[in-house]
């Protein structure tokens, strides 16, 4: 899949670049939209919702603790919606690599069935299943299993798998502010969180991040555009972070003319182009309604003013965000649309786990 970028040409032609032609900013291909930010209409109502401003390039500027280790042998994971497509694609990847990661606790909303086959084949110590009515028709799932967990049902239970004493990192993939109780459990059980629950930030970003802090947690996105953000900002100083640049497909509705969306039906919205998720950040991704709150979420995470966070539609989904820094240079990370590749990097962070090219293509920008 080539890339749609800009020839010598057609740069040279773009006419922001002479101040004395015309303030029109073009229409650029590859689906890239350039906005000129108008200072003068900003200035003076800047939006501050942080309770305590977040730190410059959140997590811990991305800095590896030297002697954090603290486990021997694969890293032992939590998972709080394991039934979900966060929670499934995570379950993919501690399949594929036994050796690097290994489950604990797991935690589902009502799909039993699929939460007795996990816990078949991961052996947790530990599962909860949020709807109490369906305790009873996960223990006969596994009246037959030789491993038989402790199961706690509800809330508390979802809660006891976020804070459960073996694991390392907790995967958050439950969709919605179901996900906040949890995952402040599990920082408050001192435990680093592979963040899949937007929610968590844009509903509890002032109260979340000074309990990180309290806890020395780190916070790692699972998210592609943050983790892209994330992988960008490796090894940048304190302060170099001038500008993020957040990338969206556009979504099923993209090309849609606009007279033609009121006859939109749920199954067009569930078409997404290029990502396979859950449904409703498909139909969030839709409306574009999703990318609204991944700006929220970018300004807790990397200390961004909301002026400084900006939205290009890139239909091919490689890119999936870029960064600029103080001199102007823009880093970006890019990679087939899977969300494999980010929740992989929340779990081996800050070290690259080789990835069979069988089940894991290689990205071939020339074809």
């Amino acid at each position: 899949m080539a890339l749609n970028l800009l020839s010598p040409a057609e740069i040279k032609s773009i006419s922001f670049l002479d101040s004395t032609k015309s303030t029109r900013l073009p229409k650029l291909p590859g689906g890239f939209v350039l906005k000129r930010k108008d200072y003068g209409a900003t200035f003076g109502r800047r939006v501050n919702c942080s309770a305590q401003p977040p730190p410059p390039a959140w997590p811990g500027r991305a800095v590896p603790e030297l002697g954090r280790k603290t486990w021997d042998g694969p890293k032992p994971l939590s998972v709080v919606g394991s039934t979900g497509s966060i929670g499934t694609q995570t379950l993919d990847i501690v399949a594929e690599n036994p050796d690097k990661f290994r489950i604990v606790a797991l935690a589902a909303g009502s799909n039993v069935t699929l939460l007795a086959d996990q816990v078949k084949t991961f052996k947790p110590q530990l599962v909860a299943v949020r709807n109490e009515a369906l305790v009873n028709e996960l223990k006969e799932a596994l009246a037959d299993c030789e491993h038989k967990p402790e199961i706690i049902p509800g809330e508390q239970g979802v809660i006891e798998v976020a804070r459960h004493p073996e694991a390392v990192t907790v995967v958050t993939g439950i969709v919605g502010c179901a996900g906040l109780k949890p995952t402040v459990a599990a920082i408050e059980a001192g435990k680093d969180i592979a963040l899949a629950n937007k929610e968590t930030l844009i509903a509890g970003g002032p109260f979340v991040l000074p309990l990180a802090h309290k806890h020395n947690v780190k916070i790692l996105p699972a998210d592609s555009e943050h983790s892209a953000i994330f992988q960008c900002i490796q090894g940048l100083p304190e302060g170099a972070l001038r500008r993020i640049l957040l990338t969206a497909s556009g979504g099923a509705f993209r090309d849609w003319p606009v007279d033609k969306l009121k006859e939109a039906k749920v199954s067009d919205a569930l078409k997404h182009p290029n990502w396979n998720m859950g449904k409703k950040i498909t139909v969030d991704s839709a409306t574009l309604f999703n990318k609204g709150l991944e700006v929220i979420e970018a300004h807790y995470l990397f200390g961004a003013e909301y002026d400084d966070i900006e939205i290009i539609i890139h239909p091919q989904s490689i890119i999936h965000s870029m960064v600029e820094t103080q001199d102007s240079s823009v880093l970006a990370q890019l990679g087939w649309p899977d969300m494999r590749l980010p929740i992989l990097y929340t779990l081996s962070w800050p070290d690259r786990i080789y990835c069979s090219e069988i089940t894991w293509p290689r990205l071939d920008l020339c074809k």
